[in-house]
């Protein structure tokens, strides 16, 4: 399993919208709103490295209104839950 962060810059008044689509995109598993320098972070995690960078490139930056990203790939992942057994369900 492949996990990353992306954080977003989004046009003014489109956050709501923007969260919507993109949660509503296989892969992408929270979207959270925050203040400082991004105005989101979508948490994606994905089979492996080509899932996610047809995520990204193609799905996630065709969303209208998203202006800037960065996208950090996680090399860990430390929690106190199963994860990869939690997302594992339904994923191809």
């Amino acid at each position: 399993m492949v996990s990353a962060l992306v954080l977003l810059n989004i046009e003014r008044g489109r956050i709501s919208e923007v969260s919507e689509k993109l949660t509503a995109l296989p892969g992408i598993t929270e979207v959270y709103s925050v203040a400082g320098r991004y105005d989101l972070v979508a948490v994606i995690r994905v089979k492996g490295n080509d899932d996610l960078a047809d995520l990204v490139t193609e799905k996630m930056l065709g969303v209208d209104g998203i202006t800037h990203s960065e996208t950090l790939i996680a090399f860990r992942v430390y929690s106190p839950h199963d994860l990869e057994s939690m997302f594992s369900i339904g994923i191809e």
